[in-house]
């Protein structure tokens, strides 16, 4: 007769009848849960039958992140505020879902940081198509093969996203009618020993963002640029010294193992993502706006354009300068700024007038929620 492992706790009777008490008390919870989150999505359907007969759009922005704000400042625990929004995201995506199923793109391959935003704000009962550029991501916006789009706009390390304003210049009336804050952590993955890491993928912002940590801990192993962290995970699967600086995901979705978490050399890297689309977010009280504008090249020109914000009273919450496409081919400059307020606010349409004065171009992007960190 085998002997039973001595090692192996010993469940007491008085203990198995608790956790068979508890666990019937949580079937009985989740019941009610489905019961109230059903009822939550009858009353969101019929939302959505008002909202077809009036022709408004399904997303909406403002609402959604009230809801969030809600449960959020309602929350006593023990679930923290990351789990809360998780499980309420996925509520609002499924009940967004019964208007109707949107289409999103973001720049590829799954588990990307495009991706993952993406799914941050839209959940994943979404019909999401991913592209090979953040210009595929526009163009698919632009000829309406999809509803919205994710792109990076900023990151908190590098700055502006180049591709990004160049594409805003190119097609200047798509919108930015949300926004999404996503706390960037790097980690290097790879199936092989750290000692054997001979080549490290990344996408170049992700090499230059571990450049410290990199040329430390693998002074050896050359870096080599591809076109997103996902990508450099499919190649660190395939090829043995190889090693990628990814997420947590891209290293569940590859079967890679996760050596160094969090090797990103700022602790607080974060990239903002900018939802594209073709509709204006509506006023939810705690907005900002995001402008593109040009002003004549001469001295002087740029600071009578801030001076409007300032004699406003509005708050610069970001400020980009990118190069011009001149046919005279000067060196002239785009900006582009974020400030709070919403377009709609009596004070942002007078500075809008005053601003407009001293322009060649001026145009609005955007009013949109000011998101938080995810």
């Amino acid at each position: 007769m085998a002997r039973k492992n001595e090692s192996e706790p010993v469940v007491s009777a008085k203990v198995l009848a608790q956790m068979k008490s508890l666990r019937s008390q949580i079937d009985k919870l989740d019941l009610q849960i489905l019961k109230l989150v059903n009822e939550r999505a009858d009353a969101a359907g019929e939302i959505g039958q008002l909202k077809n007969e009036n022709s408004a759009e399904v997303f909406s922005p403002v609402r959604e992140e009230e809801v969030l704000h809600n449960v959020i400042d309602a929350n006593k625990g023990p679930l923290d505020e990351v789990t809360i929004r998780a499980i309420f995201r996925e509520i609002i995506s499924g009940s967004r879902a019964l208007q109707k199923i949107i289409k999103v793109a973001y720049l590829g391959p799954e588990y990307s940081y495009s991706h993952l935003a993406s799914v941050e704000r839209f959940g994943h009962a979404v019909e999401y198509m991913r592209v090979g550029s953040i210009m595929s991501v526009f163009e698919e916006v632009n000829r309406n093969h999809v509803d919205y789009g994710v792109v990076p706009l900023e990151n908190s390390t590098d700055g502006g996203v180049s591709d990004t304003l160049d594409m805003f210049m190119r097609l200047p009336h798509l919108k930015i009618c949300a926004e999404v804050r996503l706390r960037i952590h790097h980690n290097l993955l790879a199936n092989c020993d750290q000692e054997q890491i001979r080549r490290v993928y990344s996408k170049p912002q992700a090499l230059a963002q571990c450049r410290n940590w990199l040329s430390k801990n693998l002074p050896h192993a050359d870096l080599k640029d591809v076109s997103s962290t996902a990508v450099a995970a499919q190649l660190a699967q395939q090829e043995p010294s190889a090693a990628a600086v990814a997420s947590r995901q891209a290293a569940v979705k590859y079967g890679l193992r996760v050596h160094f978490t969090e090797i990103e050399d700022y602790p607080h890297n974060e990239t903002r993502f900018a939802v594209i689309g073709h509709q204006d977010a509506t006023r939810s009280g705690t907005d900002k706006t995001a402008l593109m504008f040009k002003v004549p090249h001469h001295p002087g020109s740029l600071v009578d354009a801030l001076d409007v914000f300032k004699n406003n009273k509005l708050n610069l919450t970001w400020i980009e300068s990118y190069p011009a496409k001149t046919e005279s081919g000067k060196n002239e400059y785009v900006f582009f700024v974020d400030f709070e307020g919403h377009v709609e606010d009596p004070k942002v349409k007078r500075a809008l007038g005053a601003l407009d004065g001293h322009c060649e171009q001026l145009v609005v992007l955007g009013s949109f929620p000011i998101a938080t960190t995810s």
